[in-house]
């Protein structure tokens, strides 16, 4: 293949690196022009992401990129989902002084690594893709300078980052070393009628690795305290796109390099995604900081996405990724509520700070009451449907006793989304509210009317357009 045929389909990468650089330099020279540059990045993001829908299908770079369905739809959502964050973000940052142009361009960077995350057709991509992604992160979580929980924030998430990167690498060399062969469609030969023990080893490592960055439990350690301690609209990012390129990559690697043993990896996944449901639901119980409390929700949510994946089917496929389009809106728009929240200039972050917040601010409460709602599972809000798919694939796969202890585990958790609302409508109020910002309302109330009723029309689209990204996996 020539070289322009390579490069045409990692245009979205292209777009994003080089606006990247772009924007560094016009950053360099003008410091203190965030909205500026998050004016160029959000263009950028949606050049990448019209570009990732058009792209030819097909294998680049020797088989280390791969443009099918499942890439473009991972691609599309994550730009989308980026783009969204940074005038999040932007506003945010100016109402506490800080113009630092480098918000926009990390989030741009971070866009780039999931980009190859879900296009990845080898392990060499798979780990540039996850360390691109993770360097800006780490630098995002810890935005704040002058603020000591989020340096600490920035801090744990590196040290127990490097450690998930030695387990995933370890992993990767270990599959290399057994199966001759980096790319997945070499590795997905040698493990054909199941994986050997050495192979099987390394797969496990593998999967450890990318547990950490979806925050399954028990590789969920960092997650309670960096979303406490980084910034709301980086957390906002935080607990969005990265979660789905880091699902999508998950499915790639596991439908296309290990087919042949899906017995062995059903059995991994099962277990965590158990175990992920079981931490989010209990741990969040006695949570009293919302940022704290919705790190241990997603925890449990990822465990419900794992429960669709670990169907080892298309079907689950299917549902997992319904599921995180879904969570990822909701999961958006809470923490824009609590972006746009504040009282005297203080940000609201505990289950206190909301007493009353409908009589003060009565359309954001709506919105996060919607979104506690939709996260529960209730219906007629998105997170029912995410729910639905996810547990009927689950039993059409036979995994009926995983879906009753994720049902259990979502009836627990409903406790601490309904101690919020009941603070929310019935507490009397603990103080004026400041003014919010007409981005993160305007934010806020997009994706709770997306939760509902736009979901109902929505969904369909949706649907049709996972379960063509599910067949391009390769799994019945």
């Amino acid at each position: 293949m020539t070289i322009s045929a390579n490069l045409a389909f990692a245009l979205p990468e292209l777009i994003l690196a080089g606006s990247a650089l772009l924007l560094l330099v016009a950053g360099a020279f003008a410091p203190t022009q965030l909205r500026l540059v998050g004016a160029g990045a959000v263009v950028a993001l949606v050049a990448a992401a019209i570009a990732a829908a058009v792209q030819p299908y097909g294998r680049a770079f020797s088989g280390s990129l791969v443009s099918d369905a499942g890439t473009v739809f991972g691609e599309v959502a994550i730009y989308v989902a980026s783009a969204v964050a940074i005038p999040l973000g932007i506003a945010w940052f100016e109402r506490r002084g800080v113009r630092n142009f480098e918000f926009p361009v990390l989030i741009l960077l971070a866009a780039l690594g999931m980009g190859m995350m879900v296009a990845a057709g080898d392990l060499i991509a798979l780990y540039i893709g996850i360390e691109l992604q993770s360097l800006a992160l780490y630098v995002l979580a810890a935005m704040q300078r002058d603020n000591a929980k989020a340096s600490e924030a920035g801090l744990k998430y590196f040290v127990l980052g490097a450690l998930s990167s030695g387990l995933l690498l370890y992993g990767a060399s270990l599959i290399y070393g057994f199966a001759g062969s980096t790319v997945f469609s070499q590795i997905a030969i040698a493990a054909a009628g199941g994986a050997n023990t050495g192979l099987l080893f390394g797969l496990v490592f593998l999967i450890c690795g990318i547990a950490f960055k979806v925050s399954a439990a028990p590789f969920h350690m960092w997650t309670p305290d960096v979303y406490e301690g980084a910034p709301t609209p980086v957390v906002a990012f935080f607990a969005a796109a990265p979660k789905l390129a880091a699902m999508v990559l998950f499915t790639r690697v596991l439908a296309n390099a290990f087919p042949g043993a899906a017995h062995q990896w059903q059995q991994v996944l099962v277990a965590l995604a158990l175990i992920s449901v079981a931490v989010g639901a209990f741990a969040g119980l006695v949570q009293k900081n919302l940022k704290r409390l919705w790190a241990y929700s997603s925890i449990a949510n990822i465990g419900y996405a794992l429960l669709g994946l670990a169907s080892g089917t298309a079907e689950g496929v299917q549902a997992m990724l319904v599921f995180m389009v879904l969570y990822m809106i909701d999961v958006t728009g809470f923490f824009a509520c609590l972006a746009a929240l504040s009282r005297k200039g203080r940000p609201m972050e505990t289950i206190d700070d909301m007493a009353g917040l409908m009589k003060e601010q009565p359309g954001i409460a709506l919105a996060m009451t919607a979104f506690s709602l939709s996260a529960l599972g209730l219906p007629p809000f998105s997170g029912f449907f995410g729910k639905v798919y996810v547990f009927k694939a689950a039993l059409n796969a036979g995994l009926w006793g995983p879906a009753v202890i994720g049902l259990v585990g979502s009836v627990v958790a409903a406790f601490y989304y309904l101690k919020l609302i009941k603070a929310m409508w019935f507490d009397g109020s603990a103080g004026t509210t400041d003014k919010p910002p007409f981005e993160a309302r305007a934010i806020a109330v997009a994706t709770a009317l997306f939760a509902f009723p736009v979901v109902i029309l929505a969904l369909k689209g949706l649907d049709a357009a996972a379960a063509t990204a599910a067949r391009a996996f390769g799994l019945a």
